[in-house]
């Protein structure tokens, strides 16, 4: 008798490396978000919650893992 394969679910979500457009700060951020992520240097806003994916307002550099 022959096993099946037992599927492993992923998570969907990514670790996103941001730079800030206001000061050029780059900064590691979750790509779903629960919370607004703020710039460490400048305070400016870089991600917004939606519900799931966040909204990323920074510029994205590379998305990691």
């Amino acid at each position: 008798m022959k096993k099946t394969k037992i599927l492993i679910p992923e998570p969907k979500g990514k670790f996103i490396r941001v730079k800030c457009t206001n000061c050029g700060n780059e900064q590691v951020i979750f790509s779903h978000s629960t919370f607004p992520v703020r710039c460490l240097a400048c305070g400016t806003q870089l991600a917004y919650p939606t519900g799931g994916k966040a909204k990323i307002v920074g510029e994205i550099i590379k998305e990691l893992g």
